[in-house]
């Protein structure tokens, strides 16, 4: 009987009326399952944040290929030199933040001055355990160096690490490359 009496009611109710009616109550469905969803499987504030540091790189990255596009290929200095190409401060600063490549010609030429970095270099085989590039915002230089791991005359385990100031770059037109640490 009560049935009865509702779809009376819904009967008398114009259509558009009913439409709307059913159209909000879809709505509050839909709404209310993702609210539960969210509680047993959200917590995408992780994921937001994730996403936020990848676009991030992506654009320091894109900014940085930029700007090696625009370098000649060469040498590259921050002083005045006669055939090579002088970076601003801010170019420098940008090279040297992207730069992960250290070729052995700087790593012989830092070797030099440092007898047991030459002999653990030379005795294993030309290994190198570690290399790494960094800003200095404090002096406002490139850092540049290696890290030498083996042993001298078989006795012990060493590690040296050899570190200096980048004095030049070498731009290949894909990448750069140190091309001389000053460790003296």
């Amino acid at each position: 009987m009560l049935q009865n009496i509702y779809s009376n009611k819904l009967k008398k109710i114009s259509e558009p009326v009913r439409q709307f009616g059913s159209l909000v109550s879809l709505t509050f469905v839909v709404i209310f399952s993702f609210a539960i969803l969210n509680a047993f499987f959200g917590q995408g504030d992780e994921l937001v944040e994730k996403m936020k540091k990848e676009e991030a790189r992506i654009a320091e990255a894109n900014k940085l290929s930029k700007i090696i596009s625009t370098l000649p290929s060469g040498i590259l200095t921050f002083y005045e030199a006669s055939d090579h190409y002088k970076l601003s401060k801010e170019q420098y600063e940008t090279v040297c933040k992207i730069t992960k490549i250290i070729p052995q010609r700087a790593v012989m030429g830092a070797n030099l001055i440092n007898f047991k970095a030459t002999q653990i270099y030379t005795t294993n085989g030309n290994q190198i355990a570690e290399t790494f590039v960094n800003w200095d915002k404090e002096k406002n230089k490139c850092i540049a160096g290696f890290v030498l791991s083996g042993s001298i005359d078989g006795v012990e385990k060493v590690k040296i690490t050899v570190s200096g100031e980048v004095l030049n770059f070498l731009s290949t037109g894909i990448d750069t490359r140190v091309y001389f640490i000053k460790n003296f």
